[in-house]
């Protein structure tokens, strides 16, 4: 029976090595597999931000000012904190497109980007469960995001753009101008009209 116990004893203890060996190994590969670089950094160059205008006509827009004043982090940005910060900006960006509150703003081009970029800040979501996603991956989608924010931007700065041009060149048809009372009198002039005019006579 004692040395029953003992074998039982040494069994266990094998059992319990090999799973902690076993667990070790797949932390191992899972390791060796995230190719990512916590210290690799993505620098994009600042895109277009919006004119006065227009930064004016949409200032109680908060969802928009608070995707603004988040996605700036990203010009200058850790692959790791891309990642990390990935969930949050899908939904700063979900938020922003659901609750357009400038009237003037309700057109499909402004959707269709307000779209697009946030599928792909849900793309950059998913890129973090991913443990084979690479720096290049990583780097290639949130300066994908930058340039699309940039193109959202560009976009609501050309819709007023286009309004102030629009303006300026309205005519008020309320008033119609009279023409006439400002054209000069046009002077009359005699009619002439072709008279044969006999020779004169000469002594002879």
């Amino acid at each position: 029976m004692k040395y029953l116990y003992s074998f039982l004893l040494i069994f266990l203890f094998l059992i319990f090595s090999c799973n902690n060996s076993k667990k070790m190994q797949e932390g191992t590969k899972n390791s060796d597999s995230l190719k990512i670089s916590l210290d690799y950094r993505i620098v994009s160059r600042l895109g277009e931000t919006l004119i006065p205008k227009a930064k004016k006509a949409i200032s109680d827009w908060k969802e928009y000012r608070n995707v603004d004043k988040f996605i700036l982090k990203y010009y200058n940005i850790s692959n790791m904190e891309a990642l990390q910060n990935a969930r949050e900006l899908s939904e700063l960006i979900k938020q922003m497109k659901d609750s357009i509150r400038v009237e003037q703003l309700k057109q499909p081009s402004v959707i269709a980007r307000l779209n697009v970029l946030h599928n792909e800040a849900l793309r950059l979501a998913d890129m973090a469960t991913i443990h084979t996603i690479s720096n290049e991956e990583v780097k290639n989608e949130v300066e994908k995001i930058v340039e699309i924010y940039s193109a959202v931007n560009s976009k609501i700065n050309t819709i007023y753009k286009v309004a102030a041009i629009q303006k300026s060149l309205e005519v008020d048809t309320e008033s119609p101008v009279e023409i006439e009372k400002k054209q000069k009198p046009i002077k009359k002039y005699k009619k002439y009209t072709n008279r044969i005019i006999p020779p004169k006579k000469t002594k002879q």
